[in-house]
């Protein structure tokens, strides 16, 4: 089976209860499910487009769900999307995601949203609206923008 380069994993009490929230909040699919003799998760893949996150369980006291930790976090997932931002909005909020910055253009031309999932872990969601040039972009936000390889 063939990985990307990179996969996030992202941890949850319930991560069964996650795994049918993400397919039905975000459209993810599973491609790998283990479940111990038990019926426990104790990893999961599962894929949007060509992107790939894992799912599991805490498996040591430093790592946990924000929910087990006052709701904080050290990083946020990220879904870019060839579609409709507001639709993929709206269809989380029907799933009881908590829309915390509703969809919005973006000065480097995507239309996002951010939003927690059912244990709090922090999610946006973009998509390209318009092609935006770095001279372009640093106009519209009054920053200094690099991109080497642009």
């Amino acid at each position: 089976m063939a990985r990307p380069g990179l996969i996030s994993a992202v941890i949850y009490d319930d991560p069964k209860a996650a795994v049918a929230w993400l397919e039905r909040a975000f459209g993810f699919e599973v491609t790998l499910l283990v479940e111990d003799d038990q019926g426990w998760l104790a990893h999961c893949e599962m894929a949007h487009g060509e992107s790939t996150i894992m799912i599991g369980s805490p498996w040591c006291e430093r790592i946990v769900s924000p929910g087990m930790v006052g709701g904080k976090t050290t990083q946020t997932v990220h879904i870019q999307l060839d579609g409709d931002v507001d639709a993929h909005c709206a269809r989380a909020r029907a799933a009881g995601a908590e829309i915390f910055a509703e969809p919005e253009n973006q000065f480097y031309g995507d239309r996002t949203y951010r939003c927690h999932d059912l244990e709090g872990h922090i999610w946006t969601v973009a998509a390209p609206i318009e092609a935006v040039s770095i001279a372009e972009m640093e106009a519209r936000s009054g920053h200094k923008i690099t991109a080497p390889s642009a």
